[in-house]
């Protein structure tokens, strides 16, 4: 007796879950987003309140401060960031004669920073001022480009350690320092008084997003 052949799914499991985290985070985003622009009043205050106090505990503690500032300003700097993206590149080139990935991830790197640039001029939130500034910092607040650059390239880095099947010691190693600087450079930029708290959840939201939109589009295009 003839069984038909069961059609495969369409998708992976693996596709669809990551289908459906780009879409929460895009929905996040741009809730995210409205209320920045709306200047809806919680919002606005819990920034101001955390903002308020972050800069009182920065100018109190002048060394932890100090540290923060070569944090964000050398280690966890976008342009430090686009180093790394450049160093990736070359190793998959080098190592693996990637050519289609090297372009992909060059590509998420560059199309994240001119989404986050578009989004600053389109919104010119200003950033907290102080009479007694810790840091400086220029250009609008919204969305915080440390924290957006950090989180797609961290992000991008880890998930290319997994695809390549690095070993596991490897693998942790670069999910928790990715955690740790995605994580801690949208810490240090409030702290310092150079952003909102919004502003930096609004980069980490926007850069997971186009990290997991990158990631559908090399499972669906990539060789």
């Amino acid at each position: 007796m003839h069984t038909p052949p069961v059609d495969s799914p369409p998708h992976p499991p693996g596709h669809r879950i990551t289908a459906r985290a780009a879409a929460a985070l895009a929905a996040a985003s741009l809730l995210l987003l409205i209320l920045v622009a709306a200047e809806w009043h919680p919002l606005i205050s819990l920034d101001g309140d955390v903002a308020r106090t972050t800069h009182r505990w920065a100018v109190d503690e002048p060394g932890l401060t100090h540290t923060f500032r070569i944090l964000t300003d050398w280690v966890w700097d976008p342009w430090t960031m686009r180093l790394l993206t450049s160093l990736v590149v070359v190793w998959l080139l080098w190592r693996h004669a990637a050519w289609w990935t090297a372009l992909w991830l060059a590509a998420t790197v560059t199309l994240g920073n001119v989404l986050q640039q578009s989004l600053k001029a389109a919104l010119d939130r200003p950033r907290p001022t102080w009479p007694d500034p810790v840091d400086t910092a220029h250009y609008a607040a919204y969305p915080s480009g440390h924290a957006m650059t950090a989180t797609i390239v961290c992000g991008a880095v880890v998930w290319l350690v997994h695809h390549y099947d690095a070993p596991r010691p490897l693998r942790r190693t670069t999910l928790w320092l990715a955690a740790i600087s995605a994580t801690g450079v949208g810490l240090t930029r409030v702290w310092l008084g150079v952003h909102w708290p919004s502003d930096v959840v609004g980069g980490w939201l926007l850069g997971a997003m186009v990290v997991t939109l990158a990631v559908l589009v090399h499972r669906r295009w990539g060789p």
